[in-house]
């Protein structure tokens, strides 16, 4: 566990509590170039966009992806606090992200290592380096305490 990855999840987790305070699914995501400069950091908006594609690294891709002027996200990694999803993978081996970092595993949704592996696929056209577990302690808790207060209100 390096500490450049514990600080870009910080980051994450920080965004994870945003969006969790607007009612939202408590997921982070940060995107960095190559250089570990941040490019982009944003949080789950599915709710409040009415966009089921709206998920903290779909947000974060397209602002790297803007900003950077180039689809193709080249010798980035993106930070994210929860496992992403089939169609979050998908667009991450796109836009042939170098790297993702997640804290907590998904195992009910987990495209990178819990029900699918799309990342380290041979028949796609590029690899994905995933590295998990870093913060998965407080990752997993954002989660379950989220979930956990939501079948209280009810």
């Amino acid at each position: 566990m390096t500490p450049p990855h514990e600080h870009f999840l910080q980051i994450a987790i920080e965004q994870a509590i945003t969006a969790g305070e607007m009612g939202e699914v408590p997921v982070g995501a940060v995107i960095v170039d190559g250089g570990g400069r941040l490019i982009a950091r944003d949080h789950n908006r599915t709710i409040s966009c009415c966009d089921p594609s709206a998920h903290a690294e779909m947000n974060v891709l397209r602002t790297a992806a803007l900003k950077l002027e180039n689809y193709r996200l080249l010798s980035t990694t993106l930070y994210v606090t929860l496992e992403p999803c089939a169609m979050c993978m998908g667009a991450i081996v796109h836009a042939r992200v170098k790297t993702v970092v997640f804290g907590a595993f998904d195992p009910k949704w987990g495209a990178a290592g819990s029900l699918y592996h799309l990342g380290q696929d041979p028949r796609l056209n590029h690899q994905v380096e995933i590295i998990n577990g870093i913060c998965a302690d407080r990752c997993r808790f954002l989660i379950q305490d989220f979930f956990r207060s939501r079948r209280k209100a009810r």
